[in-house]
């Protein structure tokens, strides 16, 4: 019903730049919240950066100043700007969406892309 599709990622210099993009795909239902998480070997998900519907973001502060969020409502992709990206960025990115509940204006499930690592190296 929800396919959550990513796409970019890989093998980068400390210093340099990625592009990540992700797209849900629904006739359904409503995508809420979109962004991404990453995860390390040893750690629990945690958040990168977040863009609701409305615009507003939120940021990890490690990220902050360096990553950039944006989004295409109409195509339900999200877009994840990565500059000056450093060794400690090194993880599994996982797009995230939220999506509405049928007969609910509150409730949303959320969704996951598939995972795409990318490798800093100094």
């Amino acid at each position: 019903q929800v396919r959550v599709e990513q796409s970019g990622g890989g093998l980068v210099q400390a210093g340099g730049s990625l592009r990540l993009s992700c797209t849900a795909s629904t006739s359904t239902f409503k995508i809420n919240t979109m962004g991404w998480y990453r995860q390390t070997p040893g750690n629990r998900r945690e958040l990168v950066a977040l863009i609701a519907s409305g615009g507003s973001t939120n940021f990890t502060d490690s990220v902050k100043g360096r990553f950039t969020i944006s989004r295409d409502d109409a195509k339900n992709t999200v877009y994840l700007q990565m500059d000056e990206l450093k060794p400690e960025d090194t993880a599994i990115y996982y797009c995230y969406a939220d999506r509405s509940v049928p007969g609910s204006s509150r409730c949303t499930i959320d969704e996951w892309g598939q995972g795409a690592q990318i490798t800093v190296y100094s």
